[in-house]
């Protein structure tokens, strides 16, 4: 069981930066691949970003994302970082962390634990 919480979320300009944490508790952060995914006003949700278990040694992102955000992981601090770059108004979203016992995925349903989620908006 894996229990998710994400923070860093808020309003901000076009162009702007934003670095959205994920916190975990439950045992055995390691073994899960964890991602990103974020929903827009009447859209579905949408991948963002995954990283593989144990070292992240693997990452994969969305298209729309690719060069601008950068997902990262600390076993030791049970959590899951999201650093977005150069934030344009169609990141405007709520962003969900997730964790998933496959090695990674780019896929919603295969992951089995999510966090809450946390608003980000950016304005033009």
């Amino acid at each position: 069981q894996v229990q998710l919480v994400e923070s860093g979320g808020g309003l901000v300009q076009a162009g702007d930066s934003l670095r959205l944490s994920c916190a975990a508790s439950g045992r055995a952060f390691s073994s899960y691949g964890l991602g990103w995914f974020r929903q827009a006003p009447g859209k579905e949700r949408e991948f963002v970003a995954a990283i593989s278990w144990t070292s992240g040694r693997t990452t994969s992102y969305a298209d729309s994302v690719k060069g601008r955000f950068t997902i990262s992981r600390d076993n030791a601090k049970n959590a899951v970082y999201l650093q977005m770059n150069s934030l344009k108004p169609e990141d405007t979203a709520v962003y969900y962390c997730a964790a998933s016992s496959q090695v990674y995925a780019r896929v919603s349903n295969q992951y089995e634990y999510w966090g809450q989620g946390t608003q980000v908006t950016v304005s033009s």
